[in-house]
């Protein structure tokens, strides 16, 4: 963010704006806290693009009636370890929560426990519900369909969803989370860049020439976002909107896309209780153990910092409490504006 641009706002004044906002669209006082929680979470350890970024097209969604805010999630079957969710369109953030909450306990009785959901929103970052379930000491998989936004390898017009995966466990006093689209960078990621007049470090699509760029603005315009593994990312996307179609009897990616907007979406859940395992005891010390090795890589650049995925969240969650949490004046003046 250019610094004539960019503002300090502490953590405690952003939560409180976000509920206030939130209070003011019909939420419940409990639905506002935790739901303005999770956005000023997820600006407070940088992911500013499904944070307070996005704040604003949340609310727009609200009042496009695309988000009820009334509805929760309801089961529509269930059997054994895995389980039928219907999301009613209440707000993706709270419903994934929730998700989330609910394959835990299944997990507590069975060892693993599985929620598909359909007919959601977007629940925003996705590693929010890792840290959630790692935290509690759950081993944890999920991943949500999108609308159209990727193409398939070696075509032009966009029929894969980017579709965003997380992985996460335990980890001493924090967890070890991978949050990642299938796309080389989610559009919100894209998007800041843009903003901020700053170029990708690597291609991360194609511009409207078919020639591999840096320039977000040239992939936003081409919608030709790059498959991370190329074929690989894209086979990748096209299984897992399959799975969180059929698991949830949901919409898959070509049918949210025919919406004017994203929403409807599919989504699936997956807690693993690591207490029910026979190696149990040892766990935290094989985690070590592999962490430890990967420590020891060869950086390939004197500055190179090898670190596991969420490491940096520390750090970055520690420094916005110090000095508070970047944010675009433009960004912040308009979200006090709703």
């Amino acid at each position: 963010m250019a610094k004539m641009d960019t503002l300090r706002i502490p953590f405690e004044q952003m939560q409180y704006e976000f509920k206030r906002i939130l209070l003011d669209h019909q939420f419940t006082e409990d639905q506002a806290n935790r739901c303005a929680r999770i956005f000023a979470v997820n600006s407070l350890e940088g992911i500013y693009s499904h944070g307070v970024n996005r704040f604003e097209r949340f609310i727009r969604h609200i009042q496009k009636g695309h988000i009820r805010v009334e509805q929760q999630p309801v089961l529509t079957k269930a059997f054994g370890a895995l389980e039928q969710w219907d999301g009613q369109l209440g707000p993706g953030p709270l419903n994934a929560q929730f998700s989330t909450n609910r394959a835990m306990e299944i997990a507590g009785e069975y060892g693993l426990g599985a929620v598909a959901l359909a007919n959601t929103n977007h629940w925003m970052r996705g590693g929010t519900y890792g840290w959630q379930a790692a935290k509690e000491g759950f081993a944890f998989i999920g991943w949500t369909n999108t609308e159209a936004n990727m193409p398939a390898w070696g075509t032009k017009d966009s029929r894969l969803g980017n579709n965003p995966l997380i992985f996460a466990v335990p980890f001493q006093d924090e967890a070890i989370v991978l949050d990642f689209a299938m796309s080389q960078y989610s559009y919100g990621k894209m998007e800041s860049k843009k903003r901020e007049g700053e170029q990708l470090p690597y291609p991360g699509g194609f511009n409207q020439k078919g020639e591999l760029s840096t320039d977000p603005s040239e992939i936003l315009e081409s919608g030709r976002a790059l498959p991370i593994g190329y074929w690989k990312g894209a086979g990748l996307s096209l299984l897992l909107d399959i799975l969180a179609a059929i698991l949830s009897a949901g919409l898959p990616t070509h049918q949210i896309s025919q919406r004017e907007d994203e929403y409807g979406v599919s989504q699936v859940f997956i807690a693993m209780d690591l207490k029910k395992l026979s190696n149990y005891p040892s766990i935290e010390s094989t985690i070590s153990d592999i962490i430890d090795d990967l420590k020891q890589s060869a950086a390939d650049k004197p500055e190179t910092q090898v670190r596991y995925p969420g490491e940096n969240v520390v750090a970055i969650r520690n420094e916005n409490l110090k000095n508070g949490i970047p944010v675009n004046k433009q960004i912040w003046d308009a979200i006090k504006k709703l």
